[in-house]
């Protein structure tokens, strides 16, 4: 089983960036997605997730309206729109899938908001 993320790097406040997240090794379309955060210091938190099918989502407060999470099923990918970005944003971002007791999670990227 593999996750791995790509498209974290430094961005100013008020810009964007996509993350993707490329999953192998189990059947990616039976599984519930999610983006979670961890900055330093800080717990690990949820981010958004979406369903199996695509067809519902939930973002934390502190991202809704800014963040855009949506998933490839024919690509074996989820994706994180993220636009307006803020200093508060910065942390390392982890994918995670999970079906029942099936739980993995990504190695990482790292997305640094700074001017």
């Amino acid at each position: 089983v593999q996750l791995v993320e790509s498209g974290g790097g430094l961005v100013q406040p008020g810009g964007s960036l996509r993350l993707s997240c490329a999953a192998s090794g189990f059947t990616f379309s039976s599984y519930t997605m999610s983006w979670y955060r961890q900055a330093p210091g800080l717990e690990r938190e949820l981010v958004a997730a979406i369903t199996s099918a695509g067809d519902s989502t939930n973002y934390a407060g502190s991202v809704k309206g800014r963040f855009t999470i949506s998933r490839d099923n024919a690509k074996n990918t989820v994706y994180l729109q993220m636009n307006s970005l803020k200093p508060e944003d910065t942390a390392v971002y982890y994918c995670h899938a999970k079906r029942y007791w099936y739980d993995y999670w990504g190695q990482g990227t790292q997305v640094t908001v700074s001017s």
